[in-house]
């Protein structure tokens, strides 16, 4: 279950990254996506939830992370990065099902897949300070 769980947040994350760069609607980049990828019901229904959660509290994350990287304007912040840390933050903050470990460690591994050199340990950092917020 962890693998299809991972290769569901890596799904939710390429759909927020498209959504976010290209402005396409949720539903049919989520559709497309999911169409392509085997996931499986439950790992579907997962990504689906996810990205659904993001955009929902997609303000609120915003603000969160602008306080937890303030030297990061959003709209310099990489695009990669700053969805992989809402996700995170959604996981962490917002959602509360998963250990705050568990998301920053996903959250890391995404990093290393899909972000620069210098993600991993840029996404690290913030949600080290998300997670001391979190309180768990």
């Amino acid at each position: 279950m962890v693998g299809s769980r991972h290769r569901a947040r890596a799904l939710a994350l390429q759909a927020l990254y498209e959504i976010d760069i290209t402005g396409h609607r949720m539903e049919e980049v989520l559709d497309r996506m999911l169409a392509e990828k085997a996931l499986g019901t439950e790992p579907a229904d997962f990504a689906r939830m996810l990205v659904e959660g993001v955009l929902q509290h997609q303000s609120e994350i915003d603000d969160r992370l602008q306080g937890f990287a303030p030297a990061w304007p959003l709209s310099q912040m990489p695009a990669i990065d700053r969805n992989i840390l809402r996700l995170a933050i959604f996981e962490i903050l917002i959602d509360n099902n998963v250990p705050v470990k568990v998301a920053i460690n996903e959250a890391v591994e995404l990093a290393k897949t899909f972000g620069s050199e210098s993600s991993p340990k840029f996404v690290n950092g913030v949600l080290g300070s998300a997670s001391t917020l979190a309180g768990r």
